[in-house]
Parts: structure tokens; C-alpha cells; sequence
């Protein structure tokens, strides 16, 4: 089969353009060594979904009230599709009202409105207004947590499962680092209208005034998410922080106090943002290469992609050494319409791939007629390249 490799250093494109469609994260050689106390942190930056560092990322752990964030996230899924209001209210039961932990102060059969539970779960990580949601939402806590679940598989969040809406400890309850940055991520990305419930530092129910228990709101860009802490799970976090266009996701557990996980989740997200940072190679619209095509009116279909590339990686790999690879669809018959699939290019360091994109066909190619398809097929006989 016809396969063309294509390489090219990348400060040479400064013009070109091509169509982003990132197929999956990649993980990236780290700048320098960061060490932390924390027993398990991950760090992932927003946009191009990339995992910047990770200690036990992938291992199950404790989430404690951590877990809460898939509570908030079924209940935003809710509100967008109109399922429920924010002004709606729901009654509080004997379980959630007897829920130990840290609570909100919902009074026994008091009428509750959605967005007082949602503030309650955010800022006062109530374990009673966790399960009065749960309760409201879907009639019980145990058909909540199988929504918990079923939207775990979806995210691809391939070490998590839940057996309660609170954190509540229980030893098939668990969730790993990595897997609570892209619950995170998911939650800024498909629920933005509600995101700024994560910044609000108090809040006021039933005369009762609480702190946020995230200490690091207003911090270096910090502006969510979520804290947690039993006493087997130690103290841990989800921040997430925006500066200069840049979002970094951290998530450490396994502290033994606040000070230490604001610590610890502060310095992991000063590495991330001080170690790394984005470059756009090539603006969407411009054609990046030409891709050939068998038995076409034309030999070549000009490919591009229709977004920026923007890469992110160390600040001390040096530009000049990433390149590109280009490996064309095989074989490519026409007739090709336009925005078709043509290929994939690889933004690579060295061996590495750091990031994939897919290529596109800019225009429809038609058949050639009879006699150029005898012509060119002449040609290949006797040992020429019709592509040359």
C-alpha cells in the first residue's frame, strides 16, 4: 500500500495551519523532578487535556468529600437538560437530616431549594444536603449513586466507583487523582453557568455562617473546586486555577492537615504553570500539506485542520527540536469529498508523540477520466512515480 511520511521542523511553519482534534492525552517528558509529600497528586492542564505529573495518579484512593464533585456534577446535568430548577425545592428526610460529618444544618422536613443544597454541598460540604439532593433528584441516595456510576463509565473514569453521594467512608468507595482532574475538567467544560458556585468563600443557611474549606480561593488564580478529609483518607483537594488564559487542574490526598494540602496543592500548580507552557505552531484555515490521491482528476487534495495548533510542553525543550510526522490515509481513492479524512500528523519530541491531530481534505477531488487513469497506469508500468 501507498504510505508517504512526511517531516518537518516545526519553526518552519510559523504560517500553516491544520484542523485540531486531539484523539487522546499524551503524557509529556517533565521539566524537572517535583517531589510532594502529598501520598497520591495529579496535575492536568484544562485545555489539551495533558497529565503534567502524577504520584500514584492512577491508584485508588480515599476521595473522602472529593467525591462530592460527582454528586454536584449529576445535579449541573440535571439543571442543563431542564430535569430540574434551580428554585425548586425538595424536602428533607430522616436519613439526611440524622447524616453525620460535616453538614449544612437542614432541618427535618424543611423545604430546601436546589441551589441552597448545591451551595450547601460546594461551601459547607454538607453531608446532609448531599443526600437530600440525592433523594430529590432521583427519589433514593442507592438510584443516585448508579447515576454516579453510569456517568463515571462515561467519562472514562476508569478507576472510580461510588457507593455513596457524600464521600461517606466505605471500602468499595473510591476514585483516583487522575481520574478526579478529569472529573473536574469535564464539570469547567459542560457546565460553565454554574462553575461560579466553586468561588463563593461563605455561606449562610438557617443562621448558620460557614467558610469554604477550600483556603487557597483567591490564591494564585485559584477558583475551585473541592476538599475532603476522614480520617483513613487524610486531607486532600481538587483546585483548579486560571491564569494568563491557562487552566491547571490539581488534585493531592493523603495530607495530614489543611495547611498541608493547601501547601502541597499550591506548589503543584506553581510547577505546573512556572514549568510549561503553549505555543501556537500554525493558525487555523492554511493548508499544512498535500496528501495523494489514486485515480483523481487531481493527484493531490490539499489537507488541513480547523482549529490552531497549540502545543504545550517544557520550558526547557527547546522548540527547534519538536517535529512533525504525517502518515496519509492508505490508500486515498477518489473521488474525496471535502472535510473527509485523509490522515493524521503527530507533533513529536524525539520518538515521543506529544500530541495528534487529524487531517481533512480542503476540497471535493473528482474521478480522472478514462484516459488519464490509462495514461498514469502506463506510467507506473514502466516504473515511474505519477506522485513525483
Amino acid at each position: 500500500m501507498y504510505r508517504f511520511y512526511l517531516f518537518i521542523i516545526l519553526t518552519l511553519l510559523p504560517d500553516l495551519a491544520f484542523p485540531l482534534n486531539i484523539e487522546k492525552s499524551f503524557e509529556i517528558p517533565l521539566p524537572s523532578t517535583f517531589e510532594t509529600i502529598a501520598d497520591y497528586a495529579a496535575l492536568l492542564d484544562y485545555e489539551t487535556e495533558t497529565v503534567l505529573f502524577s504520584k500514584n495518579g492512577e491508584n485508588a484512593m480515599i476521595p473522602s468529600s472529593m467525591s462530592k464533585l460527582m454528586t454536584i456534577y449529576i445535579a449541573f446535568h440535571q439543571l442543563k437538560s431542564g430535569a430540574i430548577k434551580l428554585d425548586d425545592r425538595f424536602t428533607v428526610s430522616e436519613k439526611a437530616w440524622k447524616t453525620g460529618g460535616s453538614r449544612m444544618f437542614l432541618d427535618l422536613g424543611s423545604s430546601v431549594s436546589v441551589e441552597d443544597l448545591l451551595r450547601g454541598i460546594i461551601v459547607q460540604s454538607g453531608n446532609d444536603a448531599s443526600i437530600a439532593l440525592a433523594e430529590g433528584i432521583t427519589g433514593s441516595e442507592e438510584v443516585f449513586v448508579h447515576y454516579m456510576n453510569e456517568a463515571a463509565k462515561e467519562l472514562g473514569l476508569k478507576n472510580s466507583h461510588f457507593t455513596n453521594a457524600t464521600g461517606w467512608p466505605d471500602p468499595g468507595h473510591r476514585t483516583s487523582a487522575i481520574d478526579l482532574t478529569k472529573l473536574a475538567a469535564a464539570l469547567i467544560k459542560n457546565f460553565p453557568e454554574y462553575y461560579h458556585y466553586f468561588n463563593e468563600k461563605t455561606f449562610t443557611y438557617n443562621k448558620i455562617s460557614q467558610e469554604n474549606r477550600n483556603a487557597l480561593l483567591g490564591v494564585g488564580g485559584v477558583d475551585g473546586l473541592k476538599t475532603g478529609h476522614t480520617d483513613d483518607g487524610g486531607y486532600g483537594i481538587i483546585a483548579s486555577a486560571l491564569k494568563s488564559d491557562r487552566r491547571l487542574i490539581a488534585v493531592v490526598n493523603g495530607l495530614k492537615n489543611n495547611k498541608e494540602r493547601s501547601r502541597e496543592a499550591d506548589r503543584l500548580l506553581t510547577y505546573g504553570f512556572n514549568n510549561f507552557q503553549y505555543h501556537i505552531f500554525a493558525k487555523a484555515g492554511a493548508v499544512i500539506t498535500q496528501v495523494p490521491i489514486w485515480n483523481g482528476a487531481d493527484l493531490f487534495v490539499n489537507a488541513v485542520i480547523s482549529e490552531d495548533l497549540k502545543v504545550l510542553f517544557p520550558r526547557n525543550v527547546a522548540r527547534e527540536k519538536l517535529t512533525t510526522s504525517v502518515k496519509f490515509k492508505e490508500p486515498l481513492t477518489a473521488p474525496i469529498k471535502q472535510g473527509e479524512f485523509v490522515g493524521i500528523l503527530h507533533i513529536m519530541n524525539g520518538e515521543q508523540i506529544i500530541k495528534s491531530v487529524n487531517l481533512y481534505s480542503l476540497s471535493d477531488i473528482g474521478e480522472a477520466n478514462v484516459f488519464k487513469k490509462f495514461w498514469r497506469n502506463l506510467k507506473t508500468i514502466f516504473g515511474f512515480d505519477i506522485h513525483q
